[in-house]
């Protein structure tokens, strides 16, 4: 690549388009730290499951080409999927470790295919850093044990959960809340937040900490909760004794048909 033959620090942004302002200020991190900043727009078939979305999940290619032009994005990578996987593909990259528990325990497969198309466009960008979201914590673990374990030349950039006013995390499957829903969602990092109060208060239980939450979110019935976990922040296994500065306490539910994830450092 002629940029790399120049010196250039390229910074990788891989998204699956529908891009909010939470992508964009993944944008943000990349320009602080590269010279030239790509984004990829790729909706990825092998991370989705046989009941999830992949058929529905927003394509808005146009409208997301030209948020990365007025955020200062200088290459978008758009492939097609039927020319990024050929048709006798058979290659997989599977994490055994960090993908385990959590939404790994739901979503069988999901970290597999995140972690092949990630090295595929590892290799087709070549970039010398990557950031990605904080809110997929365990998919950055993912990463970042990938690209340890295989020795990738990418440094993997965490950059901070982007957040609407109301502490909602931002996602693109929150489009598909209702009026009266998202008045609820709000609901979700407020009792992660009082979990971290309640740690700062000298909690640390981990059980304790997860029936807490459990039993917050129960309260009303709106929320469906399909796990709260205590782990190690950085092999996202569980903990039974929360260690400050290296316990994540991660969430996921569902509000109506619409499933949130969220998550705080404890």
């Amino acid at each position: 690549m002629q940029l790399r033959t120049q010196g250039k620090l390229i910074g990788f942004v891989p998204t699956m388009g529908s891009l909010h302002e939470g992508h964009l200020r993944l944008v943000d991190v990349a320009k602080e730290k590269a010279d030239v900043v790509v984004v990829s727009i790729f909706v990825n078939p092998t991370q989705f499951g046989p009941n999830e979305d992949f058929e529905k999940y927003p394509r808005e290619e146009t409208a997301d080409v030209e948020k990365c032009e007025q955020r200062g994005v200088d290459i978008v990578f758009a492939p097609d999927a039927g020319e990024f996987y050929a048709t006798n593909f058979s290659t997989f990259v599977n994490e055994e470790l960090c993908s385990r528990g959590l939404c790994g325990d739901f979503r069988p497969g999901h970290f597999r295919g995140v972690a092949t198309v990630v090295l595929m466009l590892f290799n087709v960008v070549r970039p010398d850093l990557a950031v990605f979201g904080k809110k997929d914590a365990q998919q950055v673990a993912v990463l970042r044990k990938m690209v340890g374990d295989l020795f990738v030349p990418v440094t993997v950039v965490e950059a901070p959960i982007a957040r609407e006013e109301d502490g909602l995390a931002m996602s693109s499957r929150n489009r598909y809340l209702s009026a009266e829903q998202r008045k609820l969602a709000p609901r979700l990092h407020a009792t992660l937040q009082a979990a971290v109060e309640s740690v700062r208060a000298g909690e640390r239980r981990a059980k304790a900490v997860q029936e807490q939450v459990a039993a917050a979110l129960g309260e009303g019935e709106a929320f469906r909760v399909q796990y709260v976990g205590v782990v190690d922040a950085e092999t996202m296994q569980p903990v039974e004794e929360i260690a400050p500065g290296r316990t994540l306490l991660a969430v996921a539910a569902f509000l109506g048909a619409t499933r949130l994830i969220d998550n705080v450092d404890l």
